[in-house]
């Protein structure tokens, strides 16, 4: 019998899957502070892959870990996209592709 260890959030039905390849998970539900703990440093996991990869498909993952991050925060989805619509109103987007070099001050 072979173990791989893991000790990291994963999404809610890889269990399942775990189980339909013919093996057994261990599995445990954090408290609420633990899983603040476990979502940002899978935050961190999603974009070290997207920089390893620049596949879009791990933007995909990485949004998902944004909403449940807002989520443990008390936001949903809905608040965190009209935060995100007033900074871009405020501070625009970044269509224009601007690389700040420097700032000089008198």
């Amino acid at each position: 019998m072979e173990t791989t260890t893991f000790n990291k959030l994963v999404r809610d039905r890889i269990p399942e899957i775990i189980e339909r390849a013919g093996k057994r998970a261990t599995v445990e539900t954090l408290s609420d502070a633990d899983f603040l703990a476990a979502v940002d440093a899978k935050l961190q996991e999603e974009l070290d892959e997207y920089l390893a990869s620049g596949d879009t498909t791990e933007l995909a993952d990485l949004l998902e870990t944004l909403y449940a991050a807002a989520s443990a925060r008390g936001v949903g989805v809905d608040e965190l996209e009209r935060i995100r619509l007033k900074k871009r109103e405020e501070r625009g987007g970044f269509e224009l592709k601007l690389f700040l070099k420097e700032v000089i001050s008198d």
